[in-house]
Formats: C-alpha cells, sequence, structure tokens
C-alpha cells in the first residue's frame, strides 16, 4: 500500500463516521418531533377534552403549529451559532434541546390534573423542540454538505432525510409496538408518555456521540478570518437566494406533511381506518420513502438537481388533488399504500436533496444562517400549519379545499425550482 493510500484511508474513515454521526443526532431529532405527531391521536383527549375527535386533534394541531413557528427563531440563533463556532457546536446544542423537550413531554401532567396549565406546559416543551429543530436543519444540512466528496454529494446529502424519514418510522414502530402491548384506554391514559421518555434517552446518548464528531474542512479553511454572519448581511448579499429558499420549502413542506404526519390522521380521520391499520400503512409507505432518498439523491448527482425538483414540482402539483379524493374513499390498506406510496416516490424528487440544494446557493461564512433561516419561515408558514389547515377545512365541510390548496402551492413552487440555478457543477460548497 502506498503513502497516499495510507493517508486516504483515515480520511474515508472519518468522513463516514462523521455522516453516520451527523445523521444518528437527525434520526433522534426527528424521532422525538414526530412522535408528537405519531401519538397525538391517543393522548388528544388527555388536553384538550371535548368528546369530538376533529376539535381534539385540533386543539394538539395549533401546538404542533407553534413548534414549527419556533423554528425561525431556533434557525436565527442556532444558524448564527453554527457559522460561528462550528458545525459540530450547533448539532450538539439543538439535541441538548430537543432532550429537554421531549422530557418536559413525559411528565406534562394533564388537563384533568392541572386544567388551563396543562395544555401550556405542553406549548413549552414543544417551543423547546421547535428551537432544536430550527437549529438541526440548517446544521444537519451544512455538515453533511460539506463532508461529502463533489462528484457523489446528492447522494450522501440524501441521508438526511434517510434519517429524517428514519426518525418518523421509529415513532411509528414504537406506536405499532405499544398498540400491541397495551389496550387503547392504557395509550391513552399513560402509555404514550413512553415514545418520549426513549426520546428523551436517546437525544443524550446521541449527543454523547456527536461530541466526538470531527469539524468539517470548509469551516475549518475559514475560521480565522470568517466575516460575522448576520440577518442583515444573508438579505443584503444574497436577497435572490433568500426568497427562492422561502418559497421552495414552502412548498417541500407543504407536500412533506400533508403526505406523511397528517395523512395518518387523514386515514383514519376521513378514511375511516382503524388507527392501528393507519399506522399499518404508514409504516410500511415510510420504508419504502426512506429506501428511495439515497436512489433519488444518487441520480441528481448523473443529471443535475433542477430535474429532480420538476418531478415533485409538476408530478405533486398534478397527482395530489385525484390521489386524496381517491384516498378519501377507499377501503383497501393495500390500495391506500400504493396510492401514498406514489405520492412520497414523486415527494423524494425533493426531498433527497432538500438541505443539500439551499447549501449549495451559499457562501461557507453563512451557509447554517443561510439554510437555515429562510427555511424555517417558509416551513413554518405552509408545513407547519398544513395539519391544522387541513382539519379545519375537514370541520368546515369544505375538505376538497385542502386537497387544493396544496396543488397550487406545488404550482407556486415549481415556478421557484424553475428560477434556481442549476448548482451540481457550480456550488458554493467547498469555496
Amino acid at each position: 500500500m502506498t503513502a497516499s493510500n495510507d493517508r486516504a484511508a483515515p480520511r474515508r474513515h472519518g468522513r463516514l463516521f462523521s455522516i453516520i454521526g451527523g445523521s444518528a443526532g437527525n434520526l433522534v431529532e426527528w424521532y422525538d418531533f414526530y412522535t408528537y405527531a405519531a401519538f397525538a391521536i391517543y393522548f388528544a383527549p388527555e388536553f384538550f377534552p371535548s368528546g369530538d375527535r376533529t376539535s381534539e386533534l385540533l386543539g394538539t394541531a395549533a401546538i404542533f403549529a407553534v413548534g414549527f413557528f419556533m423554528r425561525p427563531l431556533g434557525a436565527w440563533v442556532m444558524g448564527i451559532y453554527g457559522d460561528r463556532h462550528g458545525r459540530k457546536a450547533g448539532l450538539t446544542l439543538a439535541l441538548v434541546l430537543m432532550c429537554g423537550g421531549s422530557l418536559l413531554v413525559a411528565v406534562a401532567p394533564t388537563h384533568a390534573m392541572a386544567g388551563a396549565w396543562a395544555p401550556a406546559i405542553l406549548l413549552v416543551a414543544r417551543m423547546l423542540q421547535g428551537l432544536s429543530v430550527g437549529g438541526e436543519y440548517g446544521a444537519s444540512a451544512t455538515y453533511l454538505s460539506e463532508m461529502a466528496t463533489d462528484r457523489n454529494r446528492g447522494f450522501w446529502a440524501s441521508f438526511q432525510y434517510v434519517t429524517l424519514i428514519g426518525g418518523q418510522l421509529a415513532a411509528l414502530v414504537v406506536a405499532l409496538i405499544l398498540g400491541a402491548l397495551l389496550t387503547e384506554p392504557q395509550l391513552q391514559a399513560w402509555g404514550w408518555r413512553i415514545p418520549f421518555a426513549i426520546g428523551a434517552v436517546l437525544a443524550l446518548g446521541v449527543y454523547v456521540f456527536r461530541r466526538q464528531l470531527d469539524e468539517t474542512e470548509a469551516f475549518q479553511a475559514q475560521a480565522a478570518d470568517r466575516p460575522k454572519p448576520s440577518l442583515g448581511t444573508l438579505w443584503r448579499d444574497h436577497p435572490r437566494e433568500f426568497l427562492l429558499v422561502v418559497v421552495i420549502s414552502a412548498g417541500g413542506g407543504l407536500g412533506f406533511y400533508a403526505y406523511t404526519t397528517y395523512m395518518q390522521k387523514f386515514l383514519v380521520n376521513t378514511s375511516g381506518f382503524a388507527r392501528d391499520t393507519a399506522t399499518q400503512v404508514m409504516t410500511a409507505a415510510l420504508v419504502v420513502y426512506m429506501l428511495a432518498q439515497p436512489v433519488f439523491g444518487a441520480m441528481s448527482d448523473r443529471v443535475g438537481r433542477k430535474p429532480m425538483l420538476m418531478i415533485f414540482g409538476i408530478g405533486g402539483m398534478l397527482a395530489t388533488i385525484p390521489a386524496f379524493h381517491v384516498l378519501a374513499g377507499i377501503s383497501s390498506p393495500v390500495a391506500a399504500f400504493a396510492a401514498i406510496v406514489g405520492l412520497l416516490l414523486l415527494l423524494s424528487g425533493y426531498t433527497s436533496i432538500s438541505g443539500l440544494i439551499k447549501a449549495e446557493l451559499f457562501p461557507s461564512h453563512i451557509r447554517n444562517l443561510g439554510v437555515a433561516f429562510p427555511y424555517a419561515i417558509g416551513n413554518a408558514l405552509f408545513g407547519g400549519t398544513a395539519e391544522y389547515v387541513a382539519l379545519f377545512a375537514k370541520s368546515r365541510g369544505v375538505e376538497s379545499g385542502f386537497y387544493w390548496y396544496v396543488a397550487v402551492m406545488l404550482a407556486i413552487t415549481s415556478y421557484a425550482f424553475w428560477r434556481l440555478p442549476e448548482t451540481r457543477d457550480s456550488a458554493l460548497v467547498g469555496r
């Protein structure tokens, strides 16, 4: 073995270790975050007792949305923190906040115990989780894109959503296990606390692991003389990129939450599936979706980023309305699985390279903030409110209005995709 090969081996090992470490933390972040969505159907009556399922879910959906509106604050504060102190520092801080939020939900008193204080405590916990995820997305996208090789950056960066979906999938698997071990009254009374406690312990464990990660070369190369990041600098120097990221994050986030987290409730509340059947359908669909991410990411390394984005934008715009209409009247779990997988494969054109396309637009000294803050704005306004808008439309007897809402937003997003530069060969990552 030559001396050059001897030097290359540790670098390959270090890159793989770092990508696994960043991905493991991302999985725990999103497990904790989506546990709320997966178990809301059980704890909603404990915090918002009304006797009407839609009204109870509206209460938990409103608090879910508040978590999203904390994202811009988390993205702002931790985006600047990550650009000043390093990607590794931002990643570890995000996990500390998520651990605290999950632990607080696990021990939160119910309405019967604390009255109006119960939803207030739940709200504080979601605010902590929102701050955490606001910082995690930008730090994770930046870290993975800077650690990846130029030739296969799309493939490696796709693991951000592999682990994000993996976190959501883990939450659903825990739901299936608890559903098999506990009765529905037990799940509603106290069983829903278990997954939040698991998430807090996992976050603590990955925090210890993340402290061993390497810092990226792109950050270290400019550590001595890098300009200070700020929102003013971001807007002054990159206004076009800022606005484009807001719009594509709005459409991408709306599509993601409509097809994933809300879909489980849609199958129960509209299609009429039993809760355990809906969970099984979504678990199977998410496995396919997760495995598709590296495939679509690798395709973007071959054909470019924009063709993959247009698959989602135009395909989702055309498919959303008929797919939801079919799902609303469907009774077969297999047919529901097929329809949902179809939507998720279209969505993969965006999610596989979601963080990467944003990271490739910004230089190193402001990349973390540039990815995190405009993404958080767009996702908070449209992704975080998707579930609430859908349930509100249903409560008013115009549920199909939500389908049109998603389709129109994806049409607007397709235009933003078209306006994006092709960054596969001209990315600022590494500069």
